[in-house]
């Protein structure tokens, strides 16, 4: 059973636990979330609930097991990308209407609107070829590359 199923079946709240066990109500709440816990806090947690450490152990292991596959991980920030895209694109609609309708009010004569919507629509174009993986110039295997050069050089030093 994992600490949230044997919290509940005793009936205890975070608080109870973190009180009976000596941790904080962060580390319990953090290790119901699936974090794993350091040795101290399986000891402490074993000892309330008079189990084995060994069957929590196996227990958080098996939790970490079952998170999410490096093919998961890579969907997910491509779906975060996305998402940050879409709301870049809704900013950028959004705020150059407003823009245009001031400088229609103000100055109808010289529509300055279009810089803004020139030099900022370069950057949404630019941020959606990204997030769309069309032509990815920092992704993954920049990142990559360029922590391999940095923990080389700090090795060498």
């Amino acid at each position: 059973m994992n600490v949230k199923a044997l919290r509940v079946q005793k009936g205890w709240s975070q608080d109870q636990l973190a009180q009976f066990s000596g941790l904080s109500v962060r580390t319990i709440q953090r290790i119901e979330r699936g974090h794993k816990p350091g040795l101290e806090s399986l000891k402490s947690l074993a000892a309330v609930f008079d189990i084995d450490i060994s069957d929590l152990q196996k227990e958080t292991d098996m939790q970490a097991d079952t998170s999410m596959s490096s093919e998961e991980r890579a969907i997910a920030k491509r779906v975060r990308a996305l998402g940050g895209f879409y709301s870049h694109l809704t900013h950028y609609v959004v705020v150059l209407a407003i823009l245009f309708i001031i400088n229609w009010l103000t100055t109808p004569g010289y529509y300055w609107a279009w810089w803004v919507a020139l030099g900022w629509g370069i950057a949404v174009v630019s941020h959606g070829v990204s997030a769309m993986g069309i032509v990815d110039l920092f992704g993954d295997k920049w990142e990559k590359r360029q922590i391999e050069k940095r923990l080389n050089a700090r090795s060498k030093r």
